[in-house]
């Protein structure tokens, strides 16, 4: 055992693999420390960050600075950038198991496929890590393709970032707005629920519009999940997730990751960092009040989001847990938000 401040919290969502494969970072650099970022080991081990979802995902070209420029002075509503060409995307998917196996090498991670190996992780010397693909564009309609990527260790998958895609619609970044924007899943969206349900891969309904997530709540025999959303009725914005939806995955039995996103959890929608972990609080009670104990974890978007200051990186998880204990969160309480409630659904979605 490690001295690692405990419980480690398993995280649903984060991009660390993006700055990889910008080349703004290597492996070994993450494995031994960063000067900038959200992400490395040695950080990881101060604030008991024990890994998560690493996600995959086909960037648009785009500039982060300019969008989140524009997102602090609501109201705003994003263009959403055009679909990613299926070869270009799975050539960049490839890369980004890679990316996977050299932080593994590299001795950042360790790459988990079940819910049993998470929790073996979660007691050793790196990060658990389990392979998400954030957007399917790498997948074809036939969905022929998902077989391969199950067997390189995919386990969970998004049908959408937030651009289109053959299966579906993603929300636009917009505020204030719900996620009742486009149409439902398309005949190949159906198939790749289909496929995911009989390969035991997650479905990640984040990003996914109002009507896409009704399809994937009528035709999946999984828990419903969203890695890295937040409560609309605290701040709306179209990324949130409205009470309805909340009641949704509330009966399918699954579990909502709680994202770090300033603009989703501000209920100005600002993306601007200064402001209390107080906020963080009144999304965990509102879906804590319809998902119940077991329904809600963290899902960080740790390397893709601007995070409160209170956090600022995943060291900060000690300022997250001060500010839980704050809240009157005990013990048993805190291993179920940290990873007891993700390791639950996971079992159910991965037949364990």
């Amino acid at each position: 055992m490690t001295d690692w401040p405990a419980p480690r919290i398993f995280d649903g969502h984060n991009d660390t693999l993006l700055r990889i494969l910008r080349g703004q970072v290597t492996p070994e650099d993450v494995a031994k420390g960063l000067p900038d970022g959200h992400i490395d080991l040695p950080r990881a081990k101060q604030g008991g960050f024990g890994g998560g979802f690493f996600a995959i995902f086909v960037p648009s070209p785009s500039d982060k600075a300019v969008r989140y420029e524009v997102m602090e002075r609501p109201p705003y509503d994003l263009p959403l950038p055009e679909p990613i060409p299926q070869p270009e995307a799975w050539d960049f998917v490839m890369r980004g198991f890679e990316a996977l196996t050299g932080l593994e090498q590299a001795g950042a991670i360790t790459v988990c496929s079940t819910a049993g190996e998470i929790e073996a992780a979660l007691g050793g010397e790196t990060m658990a890590a389990v392979p998400h693909i954030e957007g399917a564009e790498a997948v074809s309609e036939s969905c022929a393709e998902l077989e391969e990527l199950h067997a390189m260790g995919l386990r969970s998958l998004g049908p959408v970032w937030s651009r289109p895609t053959v299966f579906g619609e993603g929300v636009p970044f917009r505020y204030p707005s719900t996620g009742d924007i486009g149409g439902g899943l398309t005949e190949a969206g159906k198939r790749l629920v289909a496929e995911c349900n009989r390969l035991k891969i997650m479905l990640d309904l984040s990003h996914l519009n109002e009507k896409g997530v009704d399809d994937i709540a009528v035709l999946s025999d999984a828990p419903l999940v969203a890695t890295h959303s937040n409560a609309h009725a605290i701040t709306p914005h179209s990324r949130n997730l409205t009470d309805r939806q909340l009641s949704q995955i509330a009966e399918s039995g699954g579990m909502v990751g709680i994202n770090y996103a300033s603009a989703f959890l501000r209920p100005d929608g600002k993306m601007l960092s200064e402001f209390s972990l107080d906020l963080m609080m009144r999304h965990l009670d509102h879906l804590i009040k319809f998902l119940g104990e077991d329904g809600v974890g963290f899902g960080s978007d740790f390397d893709g989001a601007l995070v409160p200051e209170e956090i600022k990186d995943c060291a900060g998880m000690v300022n997250l847990r001060a500010a839980l204990r704050k809240h009157g969160v005990d013990d048993a309480m805190m291993r179920k938000l940290a990873h007891g409630n993700w390791l639950r659904v996971l079992r159910a979605t991965w037949g364990e």
